[in-house]
This record gives structure tokens, sequence and C-alpha cells, in this order.
């Protein structure tokens, strides 16, 4: 018999700090060990202790077409099979990039990285340097990577932890991130009004993916893009989640707001290590080495990445339908969860946005972080054990969504409400 969760986790623990190589894949918050994965295909992952769950992690998020897509591994196989990195340019990255301008109009240019949180890094150095302003405002509960200047009052693992903050994170950079409520115009027009003279940026999730799922209250979004319009700050949507997740392009599209930069993470590489940001011709050729703005990676473009980024981008943009349906599909999960919990007397909030979604453990709204946060985590705790033990595998954190994908099936959400429905029996 082969090594179990358990006995891998220990040793991991004797060599990996808390035994996990990012903070969310702990399960600390749920009060369990982390899951060891052996393999994944379509919506299904497979534990090395050779328990299999249906998976609403998807590897946070982007493996919309579901797990070992033949389509993209024969692309990557194809790719690897030429050599696995050059460091110099290729065809592919060109490919990309105009892939990624036609279906965000509000890029005109794209520069290629490896992670979201390199994406909004640079996207950050690049609005101080074309505005010359040094002050950005970001939203509570919004995780934007572990760059110093986004750990500020962030969500997603920094939430689950409960850290407000980060030691290492000098205070002067700090100082310079200003934190406001999601949701509230209020409090940005306040926050303008003050400090407008050095906002360089002000970055958002357009559909808060890392406090849950929390969607933009009518107006709210067209407000930011009106507000810094009208005092030459840069706005910034994080797309790394809703990026291609929703429909072909960002949520940008679906709303009709354009904003100045865009960054976008793991799903333009097929869920392989990637991500990019892009915008405005004239704040993009501030980058080096057209401009004086210093960015650069020795991976940026990654052959094989690319070569998996491509192939899924085809296959989505072949996919009008396909996202309708699955829109249908995670519309009705969550209202037949949405009446089990109702019919058990349960409080909650299913808080939803095309494919992905969040169930708070509340009785109230969840319309921003301090509303999620008065969830009952404990509650969720025990959701998550007992909808782990009937083979559901979600996110080990309140703070998360849950995403489905075209590879889920009407018996998955059969099997899901089934174990929703025996998990309520003992909550």
């Amino acid at each position: 018999m082969g090594a179990t969760s358990e006995i891998l986790f220990e040793q991991a623990k004797a060599l990996i700090p808390g035994g996990v190589n990012s903070p969310v894949r702990a399960f600390r918050s749920v009060e369990a060990n982390p899951l060891f994965i052996r393999e994944a295909r379509g919506s299904r992952i497979v534990d090395v202790d050779n328990r299999e769950y249906v998976d609403y992690v998807m590897s946070w998020g982007p493996m919309i077409l579901g797990h070992a897509h033949p389509h993209v591994i024969e692309a990557i196989r194809e790719a690897a099979g030429r050599g696995t990195s050059y460091g110099a340019p290729t065809e592919m990255e060109i490919v990309m990039a105009e892939m990624l301008t036609e279906a965000f109009p509000a890029m005109d240019m794209v520069r290629l990285v490896s992670s979201g949180t390199e994406a909004v890094m640079s996207a950050i150095r690049l609005a101080r340097g074309f505005t010359g302003k040094n002050r950005i405002i970001k939203f509570e509960g919004c995780y934007h990577g572990h760059a110093d200047s986004m750990l500020v009052k962030a969500g997603s693992g920094v939430a689950t932890l409960g850290i407000p903050g980060s030691p290492g994170v000098p205070s002067s950079l700090a100082e310079l991130t200003v934190t406001l409520p999601f949701n509230n115009i209020d409090a940005v027009q306040e926050a303008v009004d003050v400090q407008g003279g050095d906002l360089a940026a002000m970055i958002i999730e357009p559909v808060a993916g890392n406090m849950g799922v929390v969607p933009p209250r009518p107006g709210f979004l067209e407000g930011l893009r009106e507000l810094t319009s009208r005092h030459g700050i840069l706005l910034i949507f994080d797309e790394v989640i809703t990026g291609f997740r929703l429909t072909y392009g960002g949520f940008q599209n679906l709303a009709g707001i354009a904003p100045d930069l865009t960054c976008l993470g793991k799903i333009i590489g097929g869920g392989l290590p990637v991500g990019a940001f892009g915008g405005r011709r004239e704040i993009m050729e501030q980058l080096a080495p057209s401009g004086p703005v210093y960015q650069a990676g020795t991976l940026s473009g990654n052959p094989v990445a690319m070569a998996a980024g491509i192939a899924t981008l085809h296959m989505l943009k072949d996919s009008f339908e396909a996202y309708d349906m699955l829109d249908r599909r995670t519309f009705h999960l969550c209202e037949a969860m949405r009446t089990l919990f109702e019919k058990k007397g349960i409080p909650c909030r299913l808080n939803r946005a095309g494919s992905m979604f969040t169930l708070f453990f509340t009785d109230r709204e969840v319309f921003d972080f301090a509303s999620a946060a008065g969830s009952d985590t404990k509650r969720f705790a025990r959701y998550f054990q007992g909808m782990l033990n009937h083979g559901i595998s979600l996110a080990p954190s309140q703070f998360e969504a849950a995403f489905l994908s075209f590879a889920h099936t009407a018996e998955d959400v059969d099997k899901t409400l089934d174990a929703c429905e025996k998990t309520l029996e003992a909550l």
C-alpha cells in the first residue's frame, strides 16, 4: 500500500512550512488535514488513498474545461516534445497576445507573466510609473496576490487565517495602500476627495471571489469608472478569477466597463502557471524596453503554457452555448441547495456569479468583507467535512468560491445535492 494523505502530510510538515506550498491548501480552518491528490480527470479528483471526489475547487478556478482535457493534454505533449523552455520569443506568444486583445477590447497591448500575483505587482508598478503618483486603493476582502502592497486586509488565505496584514511588509509601504469597503461608493468618493492628488490606481476584483463570491451592486463599478476617469486615477480590474470564467473575455465585457489595465491568471494557460496584464497602448508602452518602467520574467510566455492556453482559449471561443449551459447548471445546483437549507431551517446565503458560487453560513446579506466575516465558520467546517466524507471536494475555507466546469454533469449535481442533504442531517 502506498503512502496515505496522513503519512504524506507528516512528511511534508518536516520539510515544507505548514506542510503545504500555499496556505490556501491548508485545512486548518476546517479542522482537518489536507488531501494529497494523485490524479484528476474531468470533474473528478482522486487522492492517494484512492478516494474519488466531485471537485468544486478546480485548481481554484482555471480548469473550466475540466481536468486533463484531451485537447489541452495533447497540446502540452506536442509543445513539450519541442522543448520546455527557451528563454526566447516564440510565435505562440503573439498568438496568445492576439487572442487576449481580441477578447478584451480594453486591452490594446498585453505583457505575459508567470502568475496572477506577478501580473498585479507589475500592473501596480506600471500605474505608479505612468501617473507619477504613489498611493493605490484596494478593497477589503479582495485578494490580489501576495505582493507587499496587496496584503493589507486581503481575502483568500489571508482572510481564512485571520491575518490583517503580514510581517515583512514595511509599514511605510503598507501606508501607501488605502483600503475601502467593497460595494461602498460613498467611501470611495470620500477617499478620492481626501487623497485623490496622490492616487495612482484603484484595483478591484469586479466580482469578488476571494472573500467568497460577492457580486458588485448595481452602479458600483460604474461609479468607480466615473471617479477614476474624472481624477486621473487608473482603474485596474483583477480578472484572475473572472477572466474567461463567466464569458469569453472578462466580466468587464458583461458590465460594459473598460478599465485602464486588466490582470489575468492561470485560465489563459489551461491551468499551467501563467498570467498577463494589459491595457491602453499609451500606458503599456511605458514598460521596458519600450519605456522606463522595468518588468521582466525569464519564463514569461513559456511555450508549454502558451500551447495549453491557446488550446483552451480556442475551445472557449467556440463555447458560448456551453457557457449558457454552465450558468443554468450552476443556477439549478444553487437553488436546489438553498431549498435543502430552508427545509432544515439552517440560515445561509448563497451568492453566485455565473459558474462560481459561495454558501455563507449567515442569515444576513453578504455584500462586502464585513458581512462575509460574520459567517459561522465553525458550522462551515462541519459542513465541509460532511461533504468531503460524502465525496464532494470544496475549498477548505468559508471565504473562497466553488467552481463548476464544462465537465460537471447532471449526475455530479445530483451526487452533490444528495451529499448536501445527508450532511445537513448531521449538521
